[in-house]
């Protein structure tokens, strides 16, 4: 008889995969020291992080089918294939200072690599762990968010000592083979697979899981209302925290007088409260539920949007924005489980690929907003003012979320009783 795979492990192994496609928060460590070697603009050189993230919200989607049909293992080593070969390929690209071939390597095809990966092992851990859904996917993705910070370091001690192409070469091949690590491990459970406390007919753990709403399949789902409306406030909680995160370090000096070196450092902190927002923002909803949770994050960054303006204190506005970046962070972290609440496990890779494109068109535009208003106006402020709007927008389409689970819910209730 086969030996049943310890759980666990299994998350350990999509932490492995996910720390190292999380490196990519990392990136901004190579701006300066290509731009010395090869003279490329930070313009140019931030386009292809801007193309890795549009690229990570395409293959998530595109290819979500393919990881529910190959399985975890599968997608994961594709993943570290893609991934490794875009961070190889962006080591020749500066080596030979050729902006076209970076742009290729590091955003289209390690782009992929990051979609592919990212969804691979979340849509997995969601079945090993149907009684902690949100605790779960908050471990896999806060290795994505605690990605940047062990690779930061590293990366910048091995530009110094080796170069910028040396240490492209190094790392990927390094990703690479933490991530077949991951995947060699990580598999789906057995069909109908719970855990022993869920077998019981009335352990605590039971009573606490609740049903999902329904099995439905990609296709179904992206016809569902409340499909939408998930997509509409993923797209503006991560617009508004990638906002921050691209101007983080310029808008604490303007705002508050922070120095370059306490800047630079409020956004390593930023990185770690990142990573710890995924896993506690993402366990608190297994009590409280994924709709109540959303309703937090906006409450949250509503208040912190429009405060922020007033607040020159050189602590106060470093503290402020770091709890804007836990409900960034808990945004992703409970995705996969709302997803699994709201449209079951039968295609939940397929489904998250899907709602992660809301990630490529945030990508572009936080980024966008900030910098064009920033430019027109002079000042911040105009931005905070616009994404308090549209996180206005977001608390109201998380209560009508809530209230349209509730709905179904009890219809489920009424159906299962007739």
């Amino acid at each position: 008889m086969k030996k049943e795979k310890n759980r666990w492990l299994i998350a350990l192994s999509a932490v492995a995969i996910h720390l190292s496609i999380g490196s990519a928060y990392a990136y901004s460590v190579y701006t300066n020291p290509i731009n010395e070697l090869a003279g490329w603009s930070s313009t140019q050189i931030t386009m292809a992080f801007t193309i890795a993230i549009v690229f990570l919200g395409l293959s998530a989607a595109v290819f979500g089918r393919f990881v529910e049909k190959n399985g975890p293992g599968i997608s994961a080593i594709l993943a570290a294939v893609l991934f490794s070969s875009g961070q190889i390929g962006a080591g020749v690209a500066v080596l030979i200072e050729s902006l076209p071939l970076f742009w290729i390597m590091y955003g289209a095809v390690g782009g992929m690599g990051l979609g592919i990966g990212y969804i691979a092992p979340v849509s997995t851990l969601v079945k090993w762990f149907p009684d902690r859904r949100g605790l779960a996917t908050g471990m896999a993705v806060f290795g994505f968010g605690a990605g940047a910070l062990i690779t930061s370091p590293v990366a910048a001690e091995l530009i110094s000592i080796t170069g910028v192409s040396n240490t492209f070469f190094i790392l990927g091949t390094f990703y690479f083979l933490l991530m077949i690590l991951g995947a060699s491990y990580i598999a789906r459970p057995p069909q109908g697979w719970m855990p022993a406390g869920m077998k019981k007919a009335s352990s605590p753990v039971k009573d606490r899981v609740k049903e999902d709403l329904a099995q439905l399949t990609a296709n179904e789902a992206v016809k569902t209302k409340r499909f939408w409306l998930l997509w509409v406030m993923m797209f503006i909680n991560i617009s508004a925290g990638i906002m921050i995160i691209s101007v983080a370090s310029p808008m604490a000096q303007d705002m508050a007088g922070l120095s370059v070196a306490a800047a630079a450092s409020m956004v390593g902190i930023m990185g770690i409260f990142n990573g710890a927002g995924r896993i506690g923002w993402a366990g608190i909803s297994d009590y409280i539920g994924r709709p109540a949770v959303f309703s937090v994050f906006f409450i949250i960054q509503i208040i912190a949007f429009l405060i922020l303006p007033f607040i020159t204190h050189p602590v106060l506005f470093p503290l402020v924005i770091i709890v804007v970046m836990t409900c960034y962070g808990g945004g992703f972290a409970s995705l996969p489980a709302f997803i699994g609440d709201m449209f079951g496990t039968k295609q939940l890779g397929a489904i998250h690929g899907y709602i992660l494109t809301a990630w490529s068109m945030a990508g572009v535009m936080g980024p966008i907003a900030v910098s064009s208003l920033k430019e027109i106006s002079g000042s911040y402020t105009p931005t905070f003012y616009l994404f308090t709007a549209l996180l206005i927008i977001a608390f109201i389409v998380s209560l009508i979320t809530a209230r349209d689970v509730k709905k179904i819910r009890e219809n489920n209730k009424q159906n299962s009783a007739a």
